[in-house]
């Protein structure tokens, strides 16, 4: 199974693709999307282009999109819901299973803490992956979502995330860690 993660952002949204052979988990590709544009609808029309490029060429399967976090100012919460909602424009452009993470379930299925900052994400995504150097933050968190969705779903085929056993407490990847410290 081939999976894209992504981490929308306005001036930088990051990408990660993995592939998960059973339990095995291998690198394919990471980077950051970087839009240019003198206008706002230009730099949008750009980060559409680059996010169907990156679904085009590496074909996946399911994509997992990290939720964005709540900005500093409505400005730059409108801003980034622009950027989240062409993602998503291009993501469904392409027919891709698309599902979202909060961040704090990405952190708590890569590292164990829900609260983890991005260096400690980046250092265990680097791990997991056996990458030779730290990945750009974006990407890092892309990576990161792509290897919790992929986590998620062999527990789920296994039945460890059926409904029936998932309390409304424990939803999602952060559901993943503590069932899987069982």
């Amino acid at each position: 199974m081939r999976i894209l993660g992504i981490d929308p952002g306005s001036q930088a949204t990051g990408y990660g693709v993995i592939e998960r052979e059973g339990s095995q988990l291998r690198h394919v590709a990471h980077g950051t999307l970087r839009p240019r544009g003198a206008s706002p609808e230009l730099r949008l029309q750009h980060l559409y282009r680059m996010v169907c490029e990156v679904a085009g060429h590496h074909e996946p399967d399911a994509v997992a999109v990290e939720r964005v976090f709540v900005a500093q100012s409505p400005r730059s919460a409108l801003v980034l819901g622009q950027a989240r909602g062409v993602v998503l424009a291009a993501l469904g452009s392409h027919a891709l299973p698309v599902v979202e993470y909060a961040p704090s379930e990405v952190k708590q299925a890569v590292t164990g803490s829900g609260r983890a900052d991005k260096r400690q994400v980046a250092l265990m995504v680097r791990r997991l992956l056996a990458l030779a150097q730290l990945p750009e933050p974006d990407a890092a968190d892309a990576l990161a979502a792509a290897i919790g969705h992929a986590q998620a779903g062999t527990l789920r085929a296994l039945g460890a995330l059926s409904p029936r056993r998932r309390s409304p407490a424990r939803t999602g990847l952060a559901a993943l860690h503590v069932r899987r410290a069982r």
